[in-house]
């Protein structure tokens, strides 16, 4: 994303709904300028466009995990399929909660005598139908909204296991590659996950890149691979490179 469609982003987000003849005035250039460049973002899921009118996409705490599947879908599948690359058969694998971790579980169909732990019910729906999967599910109070199990439940799930690789994601992260969740319970669940697998991955959509959310906790540099759609800053990718972490894009 260049800087004047991350400007646009946060000065809608700011300012709420508008026209597109004023975000071209904000911004100096055409109106033709403008569609073009709301068109792009509305793809993304960065923001919402109505009859010659800007809109902010509604925060992403408040978006059913629907809405947040369908936002720049084409990159949660190229992440996924990157993913699977890091996958063998015969593994013991951690998922975690999200879009993106329920469509790398999409991929698995197709790997021999996996062991699934999650607390993701989409990513377990996904692999119900899997001829050669044992799957377990935690137990707990399930966030409605998402579909996942959170809280003291899900930190307790992952404490009890033990897991080759695992796979989470994250609701942003900033310039400096710090990573924010929505919420404690949430950073609860992936703290245990990543203190108990052999291998972390995370995925994460570009569409998270640059932001900040309330909980702050960990930074890219503590995992073993980061998979994204986009390349990351290169000064950011440098750090991460220099650390010793693998970045797929």
């Amino acid at each position: 994303m260049n800087k004047r469609h991350h400007d646009i982003v946060q000065w809608v987000n700011l300012q709420g709904r508008q026209t597109l003849q004023a975000v071209a005035d904000q911004f100096s250039v055409s109106v033709q300028t403008i569609r073009s460049d709301i068109r792009l973002l509305a793809e993304k899921g960065l923001i919402l466009r109505s009859h010659g009118e800007v809109i902010p996409f509604p925060h992403r705490e408040n978006i059913s995990f629907d809405q947040r599947r369908i936002r720049h879908a084409a990159g949660k599948k190229h992440i996924a399929d990157l993913c699977v690359s890091k996958i063998a058969d015969y593994q013991s694998i951690f998922l975690g909660s999200g879009s993106s971790v329920a469509e790398v579980a999409s991929r698995l169909t197709s790997f021999q005598g996996l062991q699934v732990m999650t607390t993701n019910l989409h990513a377990a729906r996904n692999l119900c139908e899997h001829p050669d999967c044992e799957l377990t599910i935690s137990g707990g109070r399930v966030r409605m909204r998402d579909q996942d199990v959170i809280g003291g439940d899900a930190m307790r799930f992952f404490q009890r296991y033990r897991a080759d690789i695992g796979i989470f994601s994250v609701a942003a992260t900033n310039k400096q590659g710090h990573l924010f969740d929505f919420t404690d319970e949430e950073v609860m669940a992936r703290e245990a996950l990543v203190e108990h697998c052999h291998y972390r991955i995370l995925v994460i959509d570009s569409t998270k890149f640059d932001t900040e959310s309330r909980c702050l906790w960990g930074k890219m540099s503590d995992y073993d691979c980061v998979i994204t759609d986009q390349q990351p800053a290169p000064a950011l990718l440098s750090t991460l490179t220099y650390q010793g972490v693998e970045v797929l894009y």
